[in-house]
C-alpha cells in the first residue's frame, strides 16, 4: 500500500493527536506516580508520627502510673527527713533524748561536715544527689546487748537514716572494781553517717 502526499496531509493531524495523546499520558503516568510517591510518604510520616504519640502516651500512662506507686514512698521519705536539707540539729537532739534513756552507760559523738558521698561501686542516683555526714561515736558499755538497744532505739526514734559501718569492741580490765554496778566492762567505736537525699531539681 503507497501513501501520497494527499494522505499524509490527510494523516497529519491524526498522527499529532495520537502524539499529543501519547504525551499527555505519559504527563498524566508522571503526575500520578509522583502523586502515588508524595502519598506513600505522607503515609508513612503519619504512621509513624502516631506511633510516636503511642509511644509518648504510654510512657506518659507509665509515669502515672510509677508517680501514684512511688508518691506514698516519697512521702515517707520526705517524711522520715531523708529527703531534703540536712537535719543536724535534730539528730543531736535526738541523740541527747537517747542519752537520757540510759542505754549506756555513757557515750560520746561526732558529726562531720555534710558531703557528696559517693558509693563504690557507682550507682545510679536519678535526679538525687546523695549527701553523707559522718558520725562516729564511742560507748562506754555494760554487755554487749547495750549496744544492739541503742542502735534500735536511734532507728526507731531519730528520724533520718543512719548506716552503720562497722563498730570495734574492746573488753575493758576492771578487776578491782568488778563488783561496781555501773563498771565499764566493754568499751565500742562505731562508724557510720547520715544519708541525705537532695533532688538536683528542688529550687535553692
Amino acid at each position: 500500500m503507497r501513501f501520497s502526499k494527499s494522505d499524509f496531509s490527510l494523516m497529519r493531524w491524526s498522527l499529532a493527536a495520537i502524539c499529543a495523546s501519547a504525551l499527555l499520558s505519559s504527563f498524566i503516568l508522571y503526575i500520578s506516580s509522583q502523586y502515588s510517591d508524595h502519598n506513600e510518604l505522607n503515609l508513612r510520616t503519619a504512621q509513624r508520627q502516631l506511633n510516636d504519640a503511642r509511644s509518648r502516651l504510654t510512657a506518659a500512662r507509665q509515669d502515672q502510673e510509677n508517680l501514684s506507686v512511688y508518691a506514698t514512698e516519697y512521702g515517707a521519705l520526705e517524711e522520715q527527713n531523708i529527703i531534703g536539707d540536712e537535719h543536724r540539729l535534730d539528730w543531736i537532739e535526738g541523740l541527747e533524748k537517747l542519752r537520757r534513756l540510759n542505754l549506756a552507760i555513757d557515750f560520746r559523738y561526732n558529726i562531720a561536715p555534710q558531703k557528696i558521698y559517693a558509693p563504690q561501686p557507682a550507682i545510679d542516683s536519678g535526679s538525687f544527689n546523695i549527701h553523707y555526714s559522718e558520725m562516729k561515736l564511742q560507748f562506754d558499755l555494760l554487755h554487749e546487748g547495750q549496744l544492739l538497744a541503742f542502735f534500735a532505739a536511734l532507728r526507731s526514734q531519730i528520724k533520718g537514716q543512719y548506716q552503720l559501718e562497722g563498730c570495734t569492741l574492746q573488753r575493758n580490765d576492771i578487776a578491782e572494781d568488778a563488783a561496781a554496778p555501773m563498771a565499764t566492762h566493754i568499751k565500742a567505736e562505731c562508724s557510720g553517717g547520715w544519708i541525705t537525699l537532695k533532688n538536683r531539681n528542688a529550687p535553692q
